[in-house]
């Protein structure tokens, strides 16, 4: 369990060191909300949002801080706690539609 102030810096640090194809789940305390991140490519990532909203995007690793700063807020508006989890080699779900950022 992460604290949510300091969520995206160690979100950001852990993307940076993922290889291509494994994951990450971020999900509320309760796990009834969670944005699952999937390298896709270099500087690519496969972003899965299943909660409040389900959405998919495939953003790069510049624009990533803005987009998870936004999901941390509009998920887990409540949340002082945040489960990480790490998938290792995942498949990104591709029932949920995709918006390109």
């Amino acid at each position: 369990m992460i604290d949510r102030a300091t969520a995206v810096e160690t979100v950001l640090r852990k993307l940076a060191k993922l290889p291509v194809g494994h994951a990450v789940d971020l999900r509320t305390y309760k796990r009834n909300r969670s944005v699952v991140i999937r390298r896709a490519g270099d500087d690519d990532f496969d972003v899965v949002e299943n909660g409040f909203h389900k959405e998919r995007f495939r953003v790069d690793a510049a624009k990533m801080k803005k987009l998870l700063k936004t999901l941390l807020k509009r998920e887990f508006p409540r949340s002082t706690k945040i489960r990480l989890y790490d998938l290792g080699q995942a498949e990104a779900d591709t029932d949920i539609q995709r918006k390109k950022i």
